[in-house]
C-alpha cells in the first residue's frame, strides 16, 4: 500500500516544527525515555512497543503498534544544579569560588517537542519517522556569583549549552505474527556554545585558545543506523533488543580549542535489552536494561588530568588535541523497571530506574559545566482513550537529588592542603502526548 500523500505532508511539517533545539539531561545526557508511555515505565520497553515515538527505542517495535501519529512536548526541570568547593582553593584551582558558598546554575526549565508517526505499509511491513532530542548540558553560573564579579573561571558568566536533536526514519518487518525486526537510519544535528572558559586558552594545542570559549553557537551533522528486534519467546513473555551505532559528527570548529581531535563531539553508541511479561488482567511488567558507551568518545572520556601532560609538553594532550583533555566521563548501564495495568478503560503505569551516574570523583572540575549526577528516576504515567481512534498520554518523572564529591585534580583536594569540589542536581518532568490511531 502506498504511503497516502496527505498524510506524508502533514508528518513533514510537523517534524519540521518540532526540529527546535532541545535541552533534557537524565542519563549521562541521554533521555531515561522518549516515548510518553514508556517514560511512565521509567523509560522501558524495548521488548513492549506500544506507540510510534517507541521507534527511539527499538524501531522493531513498531511493527506492532499500527498506523498512528503521536505528538506532544515535555516541561523538563533539571533544578537545584550547584557545586559547593570546600577546603582551601589556592590560585591553580581554577574554580575562583568561595568555599562553603553553593553556586547554582541559572536555566532551570525547558519545553521539549517530540513527534512520530508510523505508517501501515501492509499487514506485515511498517514504516516512519520520529523526531526527538537529548542534550542538557546547559549550565549558566553568571559572573556576579563569584568574588569581584570576575566569573568562576575568571572570564565572566560562565556555562556551555549542548542540544541534539535526531530524525529517526525507520521500517519493520515481522517474520512471523509475533517477532519482527526493524532498522533506523539515525540523522543527527547537534549545536553548542560556551562562554566563560578563556581562561583555559593556554592549554591549547594550537597555542592560540581561540576557540576556547566565545558564547558563539557552533553546529554539526552526523548519521548512524539502530537496529531491534522483538519476539514473543514463550507464551506471554517478550523478548527486545536494540543497538545504536556511534553517530560520527562533523567537528564543532568555533571550539576546536576545546573538544578532542580539534573539535570532535561524536555521540555514543547504545545498546538495550529487555523482557515484557504480560501477566493478563492483572497487567504488564517490563524490565530493560541500557548501556551507553560514554567511553568511546574522546572529547567526553578523556580526563582533566591530560593537561598534565600537556604541561609537560606533550600537544597531543592539550585541549583540541588527539587525546586532548575531556569531561572524564565513563561508560553507564541503568536498569529500568515498570508495570502497567488498565483499569476503568484507563491505563496506569509506574516505573523505577536506577544507574551509576558517568562522572567519576576525580573528575571535578570540568564537571562542574556539565554536573550529569542523576542516578534514580521515579515514574508515573496515564493513558486515556478519547474516542476510539484517539487517545491521551501523560507521563511524571521526579529524579531524587544526587551528588558526587571528588579533589580538584589542579590543587589536589582538601586532603592536601587544597580544595573539594561537590556537584548536585535534582530532576522532575512532566510529558503530555496526543496521539491519533488510524
Amino acid at each position: 500500500m502506498l504511503v497516502n500523500k496527505n498524510k506524508l505532508i502533514l508528518a513533514a511539517a510537523v517534524s519540521g516544527l518540532f526540529a527546535m533545539p532541545v535541552a533534557q539531561a537524565t542519563n549521562g545526557y541521554f533521555a531515561h525515555g522518549y516515548s510518553t508511555k514508556e517514560k511512565g515505565l521509567a523509560g522501558a520497553g524495548v521488548a513492549y512497543s506500544q506507540d510510534a515515538m517507541a521507534a527511539a527505542s527499538n524501531p522493531a517495535g513498531m511493527a506492532f503498534v499500527g498506523e498512528r501519529m503521536d505528538v506532544g512536548a515535555a516541561l523538563f526541570s533539571p533544578s537545584d544544579r550547584s557545586f559547593t568547593v570546600t577546603g582551601t582553593p589556592t590560585p591553580a584551582s581554577f574554580t575562583n569560588a568561595v568555599p562553603g558558598e553553593v553556586y547554582v546554575s541559572e536555566n532551570d526549565m525547558f519545553l521539549i517537542p517530540h513527534f512520530a508517526y508510523n505508517w501501515q505499509m501492509d499487514t506485515d511491513s511498517t514504516m516512519g519517522i520520529s523526531v526527538y532530542g537529548n542534550g542538557g548540558m546547559n549550565t549558566e553560573y553568571p559572573a556576579s556569583a563569584s568574588p569581584f564579579g570576575a566569573g568562576l573561571f575568571g572570564a565572566g558568566d560562565v556555562g556551555i549549552n549542548l542540544e541534539q536533536l535526531f530524525f529517526n526514519l525507520s521500517m519493520a518487518k515481522k517474520n512471523s505474527s509475533n517477532s519482527a525486526f526493524g532498522a533506523s537510519l539515525v540523522i543527527a544535528a547537534q549545536r553548542f556554545a560556551a562562554a566563560g572558559l578563556d581562561g583555559f586558552g593556554g592549554f591549547a594545542a594550537d597555542g592560540t585558545g581561540d576557540n576556547v570559549s566565545g558564547n558563539r553557537h557552533s553546529y554539526s551533522y552526523g548519521a548512524g543506523f539502530k537496529l531491534g528486534y522483538q519476539s514473543e519467546i514463550v507464551d506471554s513473555l517478550t523478548f527486545g533488543v536494540s543497538y545504536q551505532s556511534k553517530i560520527a559528527m562533523g567537528k564543532f570548529d568555533e571550539y576546536s580549542d576545546l573538544f578532542a581531535q580539534a573539535g570532535s563531539f561524536d555521540i555514543p553508541e547504545t545498546y538495550t535489552v529487555g523482557l515484557a511479561y504480560d501477566l493478563g488482567d492483572s497487567g504488564k511488567v517490563v524490565l530493560d536494561v541500557q548501556r551507553i558507551n560514554y567511553s568511546n568518545v574522546n572529547s567526553i572520556a578523556n580526563p582533566v588530568q591530560n593537561l598534565f601532560a600537556c604541561l609537560g609538553g606533550d600537544p597531543t594532550q592539550c585541549l583540541g588535541g588527539s587525546s586532548g583533555a575531556g569531561f572524564g566521563w565513563e561508560d553507564m548501564t541503568v536498569m529500568k523497571l515498570g508495570y502497567e495495568i488498565t483499569a476503568g478503560g484507563n491505563t496506569y503505569r509506574v516505573g523505577y530506574s536506577k544507574g551509576d551516574q558517568p562522572i567519576p570523583e576525580s573528575q571535578m572540575l570540568f564537571n562542574i559545566l556539565a554536573p550529569a549526577v542523576m542516578e534514580e528516576h521515579i515514574t508515573f504515567g496515564m493513558t486515556m482513550p478519547m474516542g476510539t481512534d484517539q487517545e491521551l498520554n501523560v507521563a511524571v518523572m521526579v529524579a531524587p537529588s544526587s551528588s558526587v564529591k571528588g579533589p580538584n585534580p589542579f590543587d589536589g583536594g582538601a586532603a592536601v592542603g587544597g580544595s573539594d569540589i561537590e556537584l548536585e542536581m535534582e530532576q522532575k518532568e512532566i510529558q503530555v502526548g496526543w496521539a491519533w490511531k488510524y
